[in-house]
């Protein structure tokens, strides 16, 4: 484990899209942003991001990722790292809208702003992964882009025809009450991430 993730610092290097080692690419799953005790300390995406959580049960549901067994608790980017641990995904790949974990002060993880998410560089790389994806795409791409952000990047700087476009709220607590009914007045979270997954589920089923 580097020192880094030790002392709890966001580590802001960037974080490669995670593909199958081999075989067609169906769909592409994009988030905002790695999170700091997350893909920031693991280096893959959403693999310890608490968020993430939610995305792999969904994928290893559908028979889409094995992810090892000692993964599930506690599930930490740093622990991951420090393992050796990692996802094996199959039929589709993972990726996000800003490749580093957005931080002012080395610590405190913030939203991507539309100058990030808008930078020449940053927009290169995602079209560069989109074309991988669709390299290795039999049909037509599916992208599902989780939160407000990673869908309106997509709708604003990507040609639209040359993937099916879906969103859904981002699966952290605040995306997913934000997202609810009544801002989730009187709902519980958990029954809120059930219908989140049952939604992925459904759109990786296609």
């Amino acid at each position: 484990m580097s020192p880094r993730a030790l002392d709890g610092r966001i580590t802001g290097r960037p974080v490669a899209p995670l593909f199958p080692a081999r075989g067609p690419v169906r769909i592409l799953l994009m988030g905002e942003a790695p999170g700091p005790r997350g893909a920031d300390q693991s280096g893959i995406p959403f693999w310890g991001d608490r968020a993430g959580k939610l995305v792999y049960r969904a994928l290893v549901s559908e028979g889409l990722a094995e992810v090892p067994e000692a993964a599930w608790e506690p599930w930490d980017g740093a622990r991951f790292s420090a393992l050796g641990l990692a996802p094996k995904l199959r039929e589709v790949a993972l990726t996000n809208a800003l490749a580093c974990c957005p931080t002012s002060d080395g610590r405190t993880f913030r939203a991507p702003s539309d100058r990030e998410l808008r930078e020449t560089e940053n927009l290169a790389r995602i079209a560069g992964e989109l074309a991988r994806a669709r390299a290795r795409c039999p049909s037509r791409l599916r992208v599902i882009a989780f939160g407000k952000r990673a869908h309106w990047l997509l709708s604003q700087g990507v040609e639209l025809d040359s993937i099916e476009l879906h969103g859904l709220p981002h699966p952290a607590a605040q995306g997913l009450l934000q997202a609810a009914p009544q801002k989730g007045k009187g709902l519980k979270l958990s029954d809120l991430q059930m219908e989140w997954q049952e939604k992925l589920r459904a759109l990786l089923r296609g």
